[in-house]
């Protein structure tokens, strides 16, 4: 039997896609550090191998991070320790990088007798050139980030001054790119032209903050402002705010997938209620099917809210007619060879008394590798589920991610190799459905130009050259 812990003793479930990183920071406020850990801690969805925080006190830069859970890496002891009014943190899942402490962030570099750190969620496409360019240069590198190229780029253009050095760089990267660097005095937020991941600004009593997701912002009382607009700068220090903008006539590039599956429910992204949006989509999937079934249910947490629109729209009851562990962490010990499909036991357990004998229709927000479901599909056969139905409310994953989501590869993706029936036989399903296209674009009030669905139609707004994989660099 093959185990499903990785090597870090975590539960690998592979059907899923990883969460990609995620960010917060503080200006002006005297415990910035633990303001930092509670924003960190609501956008933990976003990454669950490292954290770190970053903090000045307008003199000097210090650092914690680690491997591990944000409660498991920051006790109260080391916040106290963080001391200053301006803090930045991060929690990663790796999409360019080997998951080690090294290549954890925030990442920090000296120059000239200053700091600089970084916190960066996205993916980087021409960061291999750039790298190669950079070390032919002279430069060394520390880490294999994409991550750590932007601080060299920066220091590379700081002669003109720091403004200017961020205007350069912008001009230099291509690919996905929310980030925010931080000085000594000063915190910079950027959002590559196109958009495609989420960050937003808020207002904290009489400081700013910056996060990836709104729902940190509600976590620590801060008033959101606005998103950072694609293709802007933002500079905060004790001169105050300073917006600068890039007028490159890009086209807005908002990942849809962010709405699909990775922004935590609570969350406005993009303009967008992304609970609502959900809901929706399930709204429409019960006009696109008509299924006849005894129960709706999702594999929690995912399809949870798509599940709850296709029942009242259908008027089929909703269950939820598998339970989730919640507190599943680490675990180094094996299961026998006899505990098959081990990972996803832990986690989810049917209720057999409701399941037995029944049609059941499931609701979920994505089928990436089909692993997964293919084992959790068969735990329902197993306990006597007499149909197995299920529709996925997004149309399916044909083509890779190369702006900060972890399928990088055509290969890895079910529906580039499957047709829908041979997926539904390969799931062991009785029926297997997707959302259409017009149908996800009618969930939200987004445009359709304004929108990536390059991993459904594999029309990629930034040109992709060369291998832009996982450990490309």
């Amino acid at each position: 039997m093959q185990s499903n812990l990785d090597k870090h003793g975590n539960i690998s479930l592979p059907d899923r896609p990883r969460e990609e990183c995620g960010i917060f920071a503080v200006y002006n406020h005297q415990e910035a550090a633990k303001v930092t850990y509670f924003g960190l801690y609501a956008l933990q969805h976003r990454g669950q191998e490292s954290a770190g925080i970053v903090v000045s006190d307008g003199k000097r830069i210090i650092e914690h991070k680690a491997m591990g859970l944000v409660p498991d890496v920051f006790d109260e002891n080391t916040l106290d320790r963080l001391t200053g009014e301006i803090a930045l943190g991060h929690v990663r899942y790796s999409t360019t990088g080997s998951s080690l402490l090294v290549n954890a962030q925030p990442f920090r570099i000296r120059y000239a007798g200053k700091s600089l750190a970084i916190a960066h969620n996205g993916n980087i496409i021409n960061a291999k050139r750039l790298r190669t360019e950079l070390e032919e240069a002279g430069s060394i590198f520390q880490t294999t980030m994409d991550t750590e190229i932007v601080l060299h780029l920066v220091v590379r253009a700081m002669k003109e001054g720091l403004e200017q050095a961020m205007i350069d760089t912008m001009d230099t990267l291509k690919g996905a790119y929310s980030m925010v660097i931080m000085t000594e005095g000063t915190l910079i937020a950027i959002r590559d032209p196109n958009g495609f991941r989420p960050l937003c600004l808020g207002r904290l009593n009489s400081g700013y903050v910056i996060a990836s997701e709104t729902c940190s912002l509600d976590l620590v009382e801060a008033e959101y402002i606005r998103d950072v607009e694609p293709g802007e700068i933002i500079i905060i220090n004790r001169d105050g705010l300073k917006s600068i903008r890039s007028d490159r006539g890009r086209r807005r590039a908002y990942c849809i997938f962010e709405l699909i599956y990775f922004a935590r429910p609570d969350s406005h992204v993009f303009g967008q209620n992304v609970y609502l949006f959900r809901k929706k989509q399930g709204k429409l999937l019960a006009q696109q099917f008509s299924v006849k079934a005894d129960l709706v249910m999702p594999f929690p947490d995912s399809g949870n809210y798509a599940a709850i629109g296709f029942a009242q729209e259908s008027a089929i009851p909703f269950e939820m007619g598998v339970i989730r562990n919640h507190y599943v962490g680490r675990t180094f010990i094996q299961p026998s060879q006899g505990m098959r499909d081990f990972g996803v036991k832990i986690k989810l357990n049917p209720v057999k008394g409701l399941l037995k004998g029944r049609k059941v229709l499931i609701i979920e927000d994505s089928i990436i590798r089909g692993t997964t479901s293919r084992s959790k599909i068969k735990t329902l056969r197993d306990i006597g589920v007499s149909e197995v139905h299920m529709l996925v409310s997004c149309p399916p994953h044909r083509f890779p991610c190369h702006y900060g989501i972890d399928f990088s590869t055509k290969g890895e993706l079910i529906a580039a190799r499957k047709s829908v029936d041979e997926i539904r036989d390969y799931l062991g399903l009785d029926s297997l459905g997707y959302l259409s296209t017009h149908n996800l674009l009618k969930s939200t009030d987004i445009p359709r130009e304004d929108l990536c669905l390059a991993c459904f139609d594999g029309n990629y707004p930034v040109p992709i050259v060369g291998k832009v994989g996982k450990y490309s660099l």
